[in-house]
């Protein structure tokens, strides 16, 4: 067989209108050999003759297996099949097989109008935060990209339920100072799973006069953009930096996020800081009453005047106990009410299983301690001393010696 050169050679000489009997001369190839580089479209490949394997008597079954269970792995295969082979040659049989029986699921490219959706996720930063109590745990960032801009909003969160995730949606949405027609989700417990909502997020999505999109399972694609920034996150904002609380690793991100945001996007050409105000201007407008959000309960204080709230108590002040209060707490505050009057109010905790106490209401405590414990006063009794003719009378037995 001829080399890729001889046959690019022969057919340069024979256009140029050599006559193949002189090219065949000249570089001391077979006429037959010169005449089948000039029939042929494609260069010389040599390809090794079909020839049976050890794999050969197995590959019936394994193809059965595989149109059964495309997965099933190749260990499991050769105990089915009875192999007794080399494991890595039987390896490489299947892969080569298994192509041919799994479904295909391709991915189709998207386009994202303006203002018409934002991806959201959660993102936890591989680093541990350190909380109020000395401990340090890892934290969810909520993450909101819209998705034709490519702007990049984010905070960190205390926990990823359904009522920290809508306190934190609408506080990066009132820094976007607009509403994405959809807010798209994933399967995120907080919001909602198998196509139904978690309770309380139709009706923030009603409020805001949005739609939450939940995507179905293995659809990557259509949540792409923000997982491709939670990784731009971690690799270009987490390196080399420390961080003492929440708080300060929000302060952070924030300042990143504002030169994040102003960079080129490779895939759009464009920084997203100049394209939000057209991706804004299709936007809905934000609501023009505040949303009722964040944690709600009503309960009766009891006599060690807490309340539990996320797994942290907080005190209330104690000439309370007994009554119904109404439980109030976002981001940042945990407030107690009395028929619509503040009884507590305290910053909100991180760490759970934290006792939050004000010190004047342990002083309240102290002295209705105290006055409960004083003895009552005993008014002085009046005369008890009765007259025995009263009981003569009243049992008509007057005048009777």
């Amino acid at each position: 067989m001829i080399s890729v050169e001889d046959w690019a050679l022969i057919r340069r000489l024979v256009k140029d209108g050599v006559p193949q009997r002189q090219v065949a001369r000249d570089l001391g190839i077979a006429r037959e050999t010169v005449a089948a580089a000039v029939r042929s479209e494609r260069p010389p490949k040599y390809e090794r003759p079909v020839a049976p394997t050890s794999f050969s008597p197995f590959e019936a079954r394994v193809r059965v297996l595989l149109a059964e269970h495309p997965s099933m792995p190749a260990t499991v295969i050769a105990e089915r099949v009875e192999w007794s082979g080399s494991i890595t040659w039987f390896r490489e049989n299947v892969s080569r097989l298994r192509p041919e029986h799994r479904p295909v699921d391709p991915a189709d490219r998207l386009s994202w109008a303006a203002g018409d959706a934002a991806q959201c996720d959660l993102w936890f930063p591989p680093r541990k935060i350190p909380l109020e109590d000395g401990s340090s745990v890892l934290l969810p960032v909520l993450v909101i990209v819209p998705a034709h801009s490519r702007f990049v909003l984010g905070k960190m969160i205390p926990t990823r339920k359904t009522e920290d995730l809508l306190l934190g949606s609408w506080d990066l949405i009132q820094q976007l100072g607009a509403v994405p027609r959809r807010l798209i989700w994933d399967n995120e417990p907080g919001i909602g799973q198998k196509g139904r909502l978690a309770q309380g997020v139709a009706a923030f999505a009603g409020t805001l006069a949005t739609k939450v999109v939940q995507l179905r399972p293995y659809d990557p694609e259509s949540k792409g953009i923000v997982e491709r920034r939670n990784g731009w996150m971690e690799t270009s904002f987490m390196p080399g930096r420390s961080f003492t609380s929440p708080a300060h690793f929000n302060t952070q991100l924030a300042d990143w996020l504002e030169k994040a945001n102003a960079r080129v996007v490779r895939t759009i050409k464009a920084r997203p800081i100049d394209l939000i105000d057209h991706d804004r201007s299709r936007m809905l407008p934000l609501p023009p009453v505040p949303l009722q959000l964040g944690w709600r309960e009503r309960v009766r204080l009891g006599r060690d005047y807490y309340v539990r709230l996320d797994a942290s108590d907080y005190s209330v002040d104690p000439a309370v106990i007994g009554r119904m209060v109404d439980v109030s707490a976002d981001l940042e505050r945990v407030r107690v009410r009395l028929e619509g009057r503040i009884v507590a109010d305290h910053a909100r905790v991180w760490a759970r299983g934290s006792t939050v106490t004000d010190p004047a209401h342990v002083e309240t405590a102290k002295r209705l301690r105290e006055l409960f414990q004083q003895p009552r006063a005993i008014a002085a009794a009046d005369d008890l001393t009765r007259d025995l003719a009263d009981y003569d009378r009243a049992f008509g037995i007057s005048g009777v010696a």
